[in-house]
């Protein structure tokens, strides 16, 4: 499911198809082209399936096949939803692009073109999506934000284009956006109308012809059967902690961990050998985090040896403060403080090379992943990084990686490796062994 471009509708018509197919009782695997969070929150809620995220430049082209694949079994369709416009890649070029992946994964391509302030004009934008790239099969066009009756003769007349469907405009069930992107899927009750929608506008039979041309993929490798437990690794799941690639418990388990689930909102800091701290909106829910159990548990557990690892707003967590309307007290376990700005600080993917100042980096690993904050982080003059960046902003001045002792965060949201996860859990379970 591709765009001409962002804001098209993509994300509302992916998310109704795969509404639209479950309800028929179809088993669907939803997926997402690029880093994005918020997104699979909907697909995972709708499809009762957990959406993954296929990133070439994060995971390479084996790693999204693998991915692909493994995540589908047990699946009757998979509904891939696209990035940006179809052809929009990393830096103006095809790396990362929604064309990337379907070449990737020889998947036929669902073009969604938003009509709004066209008729006729439509058809030349759609014409030149289907001729610029041979290497892409576009199977399908949804023609979306259809004004009225009228407003959809005017662009039938004009075209020999075969359409699967025919969207009207309707605010109401557009998905809503926020600082950081659309809101989250717990926060939206519009999905099933979404779903009835796409059954009535679009001819999923057709849609389901086209997926059963796709070509096979051949599977380059199987992974390893999972080792025995090792360590249990505590992840921060709720509504300021979210932000997490499946990729990343799969590996972490495959390596050995058992994972732990709980709320540093609501929940005491359970018993754990490490910790893992996402991503997400803790600026949202200052007043509870800092007054909560594991907040005022977390130092001495540091400082106890703990592993703890966080990205973006978990690293925002485990400083001194964060800057807000007043000043909130968070962790106090990294050399440094937070503070929100109005406008973003950082944004795009991230290269970086661990340079071997913390023990939860191994020496020269590379780090791939993607930041998005619109805060900043002030550390402090004696604070030490422990990744050096070839592209991104991190935390400053392409340094991230702030760290103490075995604690460490990072603005990058880190697609991980084998490596790491091995170092992580061996930390984890040296200090259970303690």
């Amino acid at each position: 499911m591709a765009g001409t471009h962002s804001g098209c509708g993509k994300t509302t018509i992916a998310s109704g198809i795969m509404a639209a197919l479950t309800a028929r009782g179809m088993k669907v695997q939803p997926f997402k082209v690029g880093p994005d969070f918020i997104d699979p929150s909907y697909h995972t809620r709708i499809c009762g399936r957990i959406s993954r995220n296929l990133d070439p430049f994060m995971m390479g082209e084996v790693g999204c096949r693998d991915t692909f694949l493994r995540a589908s079994e047990g699946a009757d369709i998979a509904v891939i939803e696209g990035v940006m416009g179809l052809y929009d890649g990393i830096d103006g070029g095809d790396l990362a692009s929604t064309a990337h992946i379907a070449r990737i994964l020889k998947a036929p391509v669902i073009l969604v073109a938003d009509a709004k302030g066209m008729s006729r004009s439509v058809h030349a934008l759609i014409q030149g999506f289907l001729a610029f790239d041979p290497t892409i099969t576009i199977a399908g066009i949804i023609i979306n934000r259809i004004g009225s009756p009228r407003h959809r003769i005017m662009i039938e007349q004009s075209g020999s284009i075969s359409v699967l469907g025919w969207i009207p405009r309707n605010d109401e069930i557009a998905t809503k956006s926020r600082h950081l992107g659309l809101v989250m899927a717990h926060e939206t009750e519009s999905l099933d109308e979404i779903g009835s929608l796409v059954e009535e506008c679009c001819n999923l039979d057709e849609l389901l012809s086209i997926a059963t041309k796709a070509l096979p993929i051949v599977l380059a490798s199987r992974d390893e059967p999972p080792l025995s437990s090792r360590a249990s690794i505590g992840i921060a799941l709720d509504e300021a902690f979210c932000f997490y690639y499946q990729d990343n418990f799969d590996r972490l388990r495959q390596q050995g961990a058992d994972l732990v689930f709980f709320s540093p909102m609501r929940d005491a800091l359970p018993e754990i050998d490490a910790l893992y701290l996402g991503g997400g909106y803790p600026e949202l829910h200052l007043p509870v985090l800092e007054s909560s159990a594991c907040t005022r548990k977390l130092k001495k557990a540091s400082d106890n040896g703990l592993p703890v690892y966080g990205e973006c707003g978990g690293l925002m967590y485990l400083t001194r403060d964060i800057q807000t309307d007043k000043t909130y007290r968070m962790a106090g376990i990294l050399p440094g403080s937070a503070q929100m700005t109005d406008r973003i600080q950082g944004l795009g993917y991230v290269k970086g090379t661990a340079t071997g100042s913390s023990p939860l980096m191994v020496p020269g690993q590379t780090i791939t992943g993607h930041e998005f904050h619109y805060s900043r982080i002030i550390p402090d003059t004696d604070a030490r990084f422990a990744v050096s960046l070839s592209r991104g902003k991190g935390i400053n001045d392409g340094n991230d990686g702030l760290h103490s002792s075995c604690a460490l965060g990072l603005y990058t949201h880190a697609y991980f490796t084998t490596a790491f996860c091995r170092n992580f859990i061996d930390l984890a379970a040296a200090f259970s062994h303690k």
